[in-house]
């Protein structure tokens, strides 16, 4: 970069001792380019996102802005450390997984508490209401939401076929964070919180028996090599954002930045279908490997949300604020 900084000066200096005006000078500069930091790897579908997002960006920019999309976490921020890392600026856009931000910022735990939402129908009413505050969130932590996708819903893959809560009981499960951790708890399961990186190595060892989690994810560890189903009891969701820190926003130019608005708004339907289209191809892996899907049956639905429900009322205790956006989604789903 500063090599091409000097090239442009040197550049510049000559068109102006030539008599060309400034403006030659500033077209020789180069893009603004900003790396973007993922935990996630090539094969995800977030990342598929990122990078068409950032393709579709440097076209509508003319090349003034470039999205450089770094998966894997090879910029060396992990998934918890993404919020505060574009807040620092030390990097200048991430995908933020939200439920790995509720140590800083609880609000960002809604989308997973237990049986709130039902189907990805219900998720996008939920977004109407908690949205506002999750971009207020993001402009406190100096970022701006480009756009928000949900991950597929989740999945209790285990051993054996479950058709009733009780025969839950006392089952070792892995989860990734307390809401999941509290529902397994009220439904007698004996949850576990392991990272992702730890939970392949949990399975082997019969540290666990069971993982909570989606279908993606459950074809990323090849789940078929250790489980034999998985239940789709829709009962957690969470979603990515990919923001860009407002210091580095300032720099593109009010045509650029509505150009870059009007764009993930535009985009972001077809990135929610992607997560969709990521969970119907995750099941069938799944079940090409050797796993079946168990439609959860109504009576033991009813009951896992029975005993799951004082869940909500105890997230309005640790999470004012969430009570008002909350109660106003179960109003119009007709669950208030």
């Amino acid at each position: 970069m500063r090599i091409r900084r000097r090239q442009a000066l040197r550049a510049g200096a000559a068109m102006l001792a030539g008599g060309l005006a400034a403006p030659a000078l500033l077209q020789a500069q180069a893009p603004l380019k900003l790396p973007l930091s993922t935990v996630w790897p090539d094969s995800n579908f977030h990342v598929t996102n990122a990078r068409r997002f950032a393709d579709e960006v440097k076209k509508t920019t003319g090349g003034a802005v470039e999205i450089d999309v770094k998966s894997g976490g090879q910029l060396g921020f992990k998934g918890p450390e993404q919020l505060r890392a574009v807040r620092d600026g030390l990097v200048p856009m991430a995908d933020v997984l939200t439920i790995q931000q509720v140590g800083d910022e609880p609000m960002l735990g809604i989308e997973s508490i237990p049986f709130l939402v039902g189907n990805i129908d219900e998720l996008k009413i939920l977004h109407k209401y908690i949205r506002p505050d999750y971009e207020k969130i993001a402009t406190k932590y100096n970022q701006t939401v480009l756009y928000m996708v949900p991950w597929p819903t989740a999945y209790i893959h285990l051993k054996f076929k479950a058709d009733a809560v009780d025969v839950l009981k006392g089952v070792k499960i892995r989860v990734a964070d307390k809401n999941s951790q509290d529902m397994c708890s009220a439904i007698g399961m004996a949850p576990a919180l392991i990272p992702w990186g730890e939970t392949i190595a949990a399975l082997s060892s019969g540290a666990v028996s069971g993982v909570l989690t989606s279908a993606v994810s459950g074809v990323d560890g090849k789940f078929w090599e250790f489980l034999k189903f998985f239940h789709q009891t829709n009962n957690a969701w969470n979603s990515q954002m990919v923001t860009i820190n407002n210091d580095t926003w300032k720099k593109i130019s009010p045509a650029n930045q509505k150009a870059i608005v009007d764009l993930a708004r535009a985009l972001e339907p077809d990135f929610w279908k992607a997560s969709l289209q990521a969970d119907k191809d995750s099941t069938e892996k799944l079940t090409a490997g050797g796993m079946q899907l168990v439609v959860v049956p109504d009576t033991m639905m009813a009951d896992l949300r029975k005993r799951t429900a004082p869940l909500v009322a105890d997230f309005f205790k640790r999470v004012p604020a969430a009570e008002q956006p909350i109660k106003a989604y179960l109003v119009e789903v007709k669950r208030a």
